[in-house]
């Protein structure tokens, strides 16, 4: 019976290509298409925009009242919005309380803002989850008592106080205290920044204030200060050459504020002592600065020559641990996917070196936990860095002072390619390749602040057509960076080009889609990995993740997102065996096809409620009202599904 007209969709340009001409693997290579043998090829199934409970694999229920997969993302007021309605609806309990399970333990009492009322609360508690609590293979209880969804497996041989986490680099609360208050220091990155002359700003601040002082002091004297008939105060010229200089700062400063929120300690050009004893104007990659009047400049050149630096913090290159990077295999950092639980999966399937997700200098250095967040490590990763990404010397400096006195880690790495709008906006990422002496200025600031090894993350340029960074190479290495890599495509562009000079590689969507390229690079061999295989990987993941987001119901839904998130990739796979040429390339677009057996089938569909399903293999049925839009938005699901 022919299906209703309503229901048809035109097949796509895979489905003409592999299905109806019959072309020759050969000829779906040549045009990037995943060359699956006819056995397994199948048309592409026909989706309604819904799913529910009880709809079966490849259908929806039609008549579901509301969808899984959304079309867009929430606005971050509408979801502030709704976290706020339904906090006021579920009750939340103290933790304290959750860990020892009396109400007494709080340590705030009746000023804390969560319940404790335990039986409230348990009588609203989704029911637990199959298996085991992620806590219990680390012979320790679990920190979230009964909030846990796995709270009927839990022991009580081990007191809270002996769990030990297997996790490094968390903010402490002093600090962010220190960070939100301004009030941090940052000697090594200070003393790096005036001897290379970037230090111009924070002096223009301190003579402004000190300017204001002495007219504070001036007036408290009575000094050079008159009243006329009508009481009002009269400046002498003393007082009006202090407030030229004020209005000379403020309108130097009005310039350099107006620029966005990431961009609040912006430097243009190394100024130097004998930048300021010599030159009235001083050039840059981006304009002119004209310099103060000349008794002006001969007080900073001045105070500039009685600054002394401390030898004892001045780093030798020749002294730093370096870390050899040939033939080990590199995770790259990854936004979203890169995360914690997913580094540990990519471990045990043998990656030598990770990288923690890229992290904003400007977020890092106010304190944000979230940012802090990306710069988690675990115990098995045995040689990792942190990425992170500014737009000026001092801010990275800065950032690699505080990062590197505050956390463990083996190497620091610049990102200088990511190709982000609202990064490139704000003067960070690949819009450096264009400025080199920002780029220089950077690398210097940040390489003779640092003890351990730094790394830059570049681009072949900008603009497509014009590779910048093949003219930069050797000057990175002696700006003082100690391994570079390089992402072979420019900003605008997608191609690829090999290099045989090459020290080794990051993997990093040959991760997204199949972690144990790892494996098979090691062992040399094609793996053709079973759907349980597969699927066993997902059951680490979610393990991992559990331990690291929490076993509590909030803990459990963001290892869901996540976990989705990969899904979004990992469906692109095709499996070694479906395949009339190998290996597999990852810029084939997979045609529809059937797996060899259910649960292959399942992971290779494209439908984001497909995915869902298969986080309910693991994580139990999603909450009411549960929506999901993947993050990136490259081929990861279908118009029929997502609109």
């Amino acid at each position: 019976m022919d299906e209703p007209a309503s229901t048809m969709k035109e097949p796509t340009a895979i489905d003409t290509l592999a299905i109806s001409n019959h072309q020759t693997p050969e000829e779906l290579v040549a045009k990037a298409i995943a060359p699956v043998k006819r056995e397994y090829l199948r048309p592409t199934p026909i989706r309604s925009c819904s799913y529910d409970d009880n709809s079966k694999y490849g259908k929806s229920g039609k008549d579901s009242a509301a969808s899984n997969v959304v079309t867009e993302k929430k606005s971050k007021r509408q979801q502030k919005r709704e976290r706020k309605q339904e906090q006021k609806s579920v009750l939340h309990i103290c933790p304290d309380v959750a860990r020892s399970g009396t109400a007494s333990t709080c340590r705030y009492g009746g000023t804390c803002r969560f319940s404790h009322d335990l039986e409230a609360y348990k009588a609203q508690k989704p029911e637990d989850l199959e298996g085991n609590c992620p806590f219990l293979s680390l012979n320790a209880p679990c920190p979230y008592g009964i909030a846990c969804r796995f709270a009927g497996t839990h022991v009580e041989s081990v007191s809270v106080e002996n769990l030990k986490s297997s996790e490094m680099n968390g903010l402490k609360k002093d600090l962010q205290k220190l960070l939100w208050k301004n009030k941090k220091s940052f000697p090594r990155a200070d003393i790096q920044l005036n001897e290379l002359g970037l230090q111009v700003k924070d002096y223009i601040k301190e003579r402004k204030k000190k300017a204001h002082e002495d007219i504070d002091q001036s007036n408290l004297n009575g000094e050079n200060q008159h009243q006329n008939d009508n009481g009002v105060e009269i400046m002498s010229e003393c007082t009006d050459k202090a407030g030229d200089f004020q209005d000379m700062c403020t309108e130097k400063e009005s310039i350099e504020d107006t620029r966005l929120p990431d961009e609040a300690h912006p430097l243009k050009k190394a100024k130097t002592v004998a930048d300021v004893k010599c030159c009235m104007t001083q050039r840059d990659d981006e304009g002119i600065v004209e310099s103060e009047e000349a008794g002006f400049k001969d007080t900073i050149s001045n105070d500039f020559c009685m600054m002394e630096s401390d030898s004892s913090l001045k780093l030798n290159a020749r002294e730093k641990k370096l870390i050899d990077f040939r033939g080990k295999l590199y995770l790259a950092p990854l936004t979203t996917v890169g995360n914690l639980p997913f580094r540990r999966v990519c471990k045990v399937l043998g990656a030598d070196i990770t990288c923690g997700e890229m992290a904003m200098c400007t977020n890092l250095l106010q304190g944000q936990a979230s940012e802090w967040a990306l710069l988690r490590r675990h115990s098995t990763e045995n040689l990792f860095g942190v990425q992170i990404c500014g737009a000026y010397p001092d801010t990275v400096a800065r950032t690699v002072d505080l990062v590197e006195s505050e956390c463990s880690l083996d190497f620091i790495d610049i990102n200088m390619g990511c190709p982000i709008d609202i990064v490139v906006n704000k003067g960070a990422g690949s819009s450096l390749l264009v400025k080199p002496m920002r780029m220089k200025n950077i690398i210097q600031a940040a390489s003779r602040t640092m003890e351990k090894p730094l790394t830059v993350k570049v681009r072949t340029g900008f603009l497509e057509g014009r590779n910048r960074i093949d003219s930069l190479i050797a000057d990175i290495g002696k700006w003082g960076a100690n391994a570079l890599t390089i992402h072979g495509r420019s900003r605008q562009q997608r191609h690829v080009s090999d290099c045989p000079e090459l020290s080794t590689c990051m993997i990093s969507r040959g991760a997204l889609l199949k972690p144990w390229i790892f494996t098979e690079i090691k062992e040399q061999r094609h793996w053709d990995i079973s759907s349980g295989e597969r699927l066993s990987i997902l059951k680490d993941f979610v393990h991992y993740g559990l331990e690291h987001w929490g076993s509590d119901t909030k803990g459990v839904e963001t290892t869901r997102h996540f976990l989705l998130e990969w899904l979004s990739y990992t469906f692109r796979y095709v499996p070694v065996g479906l395949l009339d040429i190998i290996p597999q390339r990852l810029n084939w677009r997979p045609p529809s096809f059937y797996g060899r057996d259910d649960l292959e089938t399942l992971m290779a569909s494209d439908s984001a409620a497909d995915w869902i399903r298969i986080s309910e293999m693991l994580l139990g049925k999603v909450p009411s009202g549960f929506t999901f839009a993947p993050k990136h938005k490259s081929n990861a699901y279908d118009r029929a599904e997502n609109g």
